[in-house]
């Protein structure tokens, strides 16, 4: 309860003063404009005119000066005064009776009271009237509630309400009135009759009070010291209030309830409903909120409320580290005078003064919120990170300043705990200010990398490589350094195009030199050499990764993009010549050159199938038959996809390394299928792989070649040269071969060549499977008859139908579309008979002089 929200003025310092009698009491007072009416207990108005000055900063005057006293003769304490300016009248109330008088001469208009035995009035102040000039009023009679409308001439009688219980204070919204009845609050509405009950409350010792706070919503005094806020339904919107003592008047504004009791004036907050003020004032008669100004008066004084600008109180409330109630009034404040963008840049500042108090008690997920609402400055938080700053920087702290904070380390005492967790939360606030904002690119890139290294966050590789980052790169790789985090050094070296720099602080980790777990290891090394356009570089390190890997150091040359194979210092040439000392490198690059570029050479395909070769027989020496079998299966993809290579010389060597399997592909390439489907069927003694030979060369071929190679490999199984033993072990293998592929073979030709003494039992599958296939043939070439036989008739049809009609053509004939005669006797007509030069026809579909489409006629006629 330390917030100033309200000062004393003195208004009018004392009453006597200025009247004739000594025992002259305020009652009442009302204020319009410049203008204050005062109301005594002795039925006295009094009309005192104000002047308002400020002195200072924010300090208010007031000096009054007496302009006209008016006795009421009627012996009785003026209870209530209401102005309406818009008529010039005033309304008074005094002795059981409603007065009403001009404003300006105090004179009673039409001679005395308009209405008697009246209890209590008030004002409508949201009245469902259209008419400016006339204002409403509810009067409170003995069991009854009266609304007037009234008018500079005269009161319209409205409505009447019964009540249950005298009226002792009203309050009136629109349509709904609020009455303080002896024992009970109730709620009426004058349109459609409606009453809502509120709540009792005892006679003795209690004094009901009503105050309008906005629309359809009123504040009530209740029993235990308590006030509450209710809405027209009866409802409460809000949590009550705990007066903190007796309540004699209540005043609202926003956001402020000020209540007044016997020896304080009593400042609530209407948002959170604590108390945040109290002003000693002793002997308070009333307190009222008068065109936006509250005027308090005693027996002898008024004196103004004047509000302490918001702005001050936020200060406060921010010095005394009360961040959600200075929050929380800046956003509810009056902003009168005060445009909109205005408010905006003085509430982002209180939110950044409030975020960095946040952040000095450690609160870092509300500091990131009010930061981010509050757009502060990204620099402003950096700032107090030591050594987080790139020099290169300009940035100046705010002035006047945000807050206090010298540095972390001061603002912590050196608690590593404290000082991990904002090193985290300055980590996730850059990282979301990135995502949102490009401003301050340097000094936020800067500082999120050192972030990033300082705390060994696994985000810091990717972040430089992606390459969207505006560093103040020296400095960076000073700090990366300092870090170890070699790893990011060389990758922000090669960010500011310094590869020489970065390929050195790699080499480093790789030899030892350095250490850093995050490296990802010689491939990496290589891949950058690869994607590097200077080959100097690739030259200079190429002895370094191959020494240490071959396989995967000749990445550099195999990893370079196909545009560069042939350039000058990379020829495929050039670059064998230098791996002749790394023959393991030698093959992937040759792999690379034939299988992967596809480059028509020959010798580099020779090349490779030999030194496939040797590596077969080195590992066969060497009793690996797991890396024979691997290397094998290359040698027989490369001889079966490529036709370049030097098949005699390789034949030659493969015959001698009795590699059966390679031979039968180089025999297949050059034709002599005789003596590959020899190898495979004596040799390997694999009669499925025999079967797969002829098919896969078949593939694409006519039905004579297809018909040959069976026939030949037919001719293997049933020669007759063969051991007996040899022709029963392919007995079984060749009838196989009949039984499944008896559409291969031509039926006649195989039965010359099937031995004699087969009896046709042992062919009868075959037979059969030739013998469909051949009707097959048959009955599919009749087919094929019928249709040839039909699409000519169609064509000689469509052709009738063009030719059945003559055409003449005249000299005077010309070209609807150019209207040029036609010389050389060429025309297109149209179905309608319209004709064009050739090459005037661009639609043949579409006639060029109508417009009509002939596509339905192309259908039915095909062939036309």
């Amino acid at each position: 309860m330390s917030v100033k929200a309200f000062e004393f003025v003195s208004v009018i310092e004392a009453l006597q003063q200025l009247g004739e009698n000594a025992q002259t009491k305020i009652e009442c007072i009302e204020c319009c404009g410049k203008e204050l009416y005062v109301g005594t207990n002795d039925s006295s108005l009094i009309l005192y005119a104000l002047e308002e000055k400020k002195e200072g900063i924010g300090k208010v005057v007031y000096k009054s000066r007496k302009v006209r006293h008016k006795f009421l003769d009627l012996k009785k304490p003026v209870k209530c005064i209401k102005a309406a300016s818009a008529l010039n009248r005033l309304l008074i109330l005094c002795d059981s009776s409603l007065l009403i008088l001009n404003m300006h001469d105090l004179e009673i208009i039409g001679g005395g009271p308009k209405l008697r035995g009246i209890s209590t009035f008030c004002l409508n102040e949201n009245p469902n009237i259209n008419n400016p000039f006339c204002i409403q009023i509810c009067v409170a009679r003995k069991r009854q509630l009266q609304v007037y409308n009234v008018t500079e001439e005269k009161l319209i009688h409205i409505k009447d309400i019964g009540v249950p219980e005298p009226a002792i204070g009203v309050a009136v919204d629109g349509s709904y009135i609020c009455a303080a009845l002896l024992t009970q609050y109730t709620v009426y509405n004058f349109d459609t009759n409606f009453t809502q009950q509120l709540f009792t409350y005892g006679r003795e010792n209690f004094l009901p009070i009503i105050r309008r706070i906005t629309k359809e919503e009123f504040l009530l005094s209740a029993p235990e010291g308590l006030g509450m806020f209710v809405n027209a339904e009866g409802m409460s919107n809000r949590p009550p209030i705990q007066w903190s003592y007796p309540l004699r008047a209540l005043a609202y504004s926003h956001p402020y309830i000020l209540g007044l009791s016997d020896d304080v004036i009593m400042v609530y907050s209407i948002l959170d409903q604590q108390q945040k003020q109290a002003l000693p004032f002793i002997g308070g008669r009333s307190i009222g909120n008068f065109d936006g100004r509250i005027y308090v008066t005693s027996g002898m004084a008024v004196y103004s409320l004047t509000p302490v600008p918001w702005e001050k109180q936020v200060e406060v409330l921010l010095a005394d580290s009360r961040v959600e109630e200075a929050l929380e009034l800046a956003q509810n404040a009056n902003r009168v005078g005060m445009t909109k963008e205005q408010f905006q840049k003085l509430y982002h500042k209180i939110q950044q003064q409030a975020a960095f108090i946040h952040f000095s008690n450690g609160e870092f997920d509300k500091a990131q919120e009010l930061f981010v609402s509050g757009s502060v400055d990204p620099r402003e938080v950096i700032s107090i990170f030591p050594g987080l700053m790139p020099p290169s920087s300009t940035f100046v702290r705010s002035i006047p300043p945000l807050h206090g904070i010298a540095d972390v380390i001061q603002l912590f005492h050196g608690d590593e705990g404290k000082l991990s967790e904002a090193k985290q939360f300055l980590h996730h606030f850059l990282e979301d200010l990135r995502e949102k904002s490009h401003q301050h690119a340097l000094e936020v890139d800067t500082a999120l990398l050192k972030v990033y290294a300082e705390i060994n966050a696994p985000e810091l590789e990717a972040f430089i490589a992606a390459s969207e980052i505006t560093c103040d790169v020296r400095d960076c790789c000073d700090w990366l350094e300092k870090s170890k985090c070699y790893h990011a050094l060389a990758l922000l070296h090669r960010h500011a195009c310094d590869h020489d720099k970065a390929l050195k602080v790699w080499a480093k980790i790789i030899s030892g030199e350095y250490k850093d777990d995050r490296f990802h290891g010689l491939e990496f090394f290589v891949e950058c050499l690869a994607n590097l356009k200077e080959p100097e570089f690739l030259w200079r390190y190429a002895d370094f990764v191959l020494s240490r890997d071959q396989e995967v150091g000749v990445g550099i040359f195999t990893l370079r993009s196909a545009q560069e194979v042939n350039s000058d210092a990379l020829k495929p040439d050039t670059v064998l010549n230098y791996l002749h000392q790394y023959p393991k490198a030698v093959v992937k690059y040759l792999e690379h050159l034939v299988i992967k570029q596809e480059i028509q050479a020959e010798k580099f395909h020779t090349h490779l199938a030999i030194l496939y070769l040797e590596d077969i027989l080195k590992k066969r020496k060497e009793g690996n038959q797991e890396a024979v079998m691997e290397l094998r299966t290359k040698l027989r993809y490369l001889l079966q996809v490529s036709s370049l290579y030097r098949v005699q010389l390789l034949l030659g060597k493969m015959n001698e390394a009795d590699l059966h399997q390679e031979a039968a592909i180089l025999y297949g390439k050059i034709e002599e299928h005789e003596k590959a489907l020899d190898i495979l069927v004596h040799n390997l003694k694999d009669f499925k792989a025999a079967e797969m030979y002829c098919i896969n060369t078949t593939e694409g071929k006519g039905l004579k070649y297809k018909h040959n190679l069976f026939h030949t490999l037919l001719a293997v199984y049933l020669d007759p040269k063969l051991e007996a033993s040899k022709r029963e072990e392919y007995l079984s293998p060749a009838l196989e071969l009949l039984n499944a592929r008896a559409g291969d073979f031509d039926a006649a030709k195989v039965l010359e060549m099937i031995p004699p003494n087969w009896s046709v039992s042992v062919v009868e599958v075959f037979l059969r499977g030739a013998l469909r296939t051949s009707l097959h043939k048959y009955r599919m070439t009749k087919v094929e008859s019928a249709l040839a036989r039909g699409e000519n008739l169609q064509n000689r049809f469509a052709l009738y139908h063009l030719q059945r009609l003559s055409i003449s053509l005249h000299e005077s004939n010309y070209c609807c579309i150019c209207k040029k005669p036609f010389l050389d006797g060429s025309f297109a007509r149209y179905p309608n008979n319209v004709l064009t030069h050739v090459s005037c026809a661009r639609h043949s579909s579409i006639c060029p002089l109508t417009g009509k489409n002939f596509k339905s006629l192309a259908s039915l006629y095909p062939g036309r």
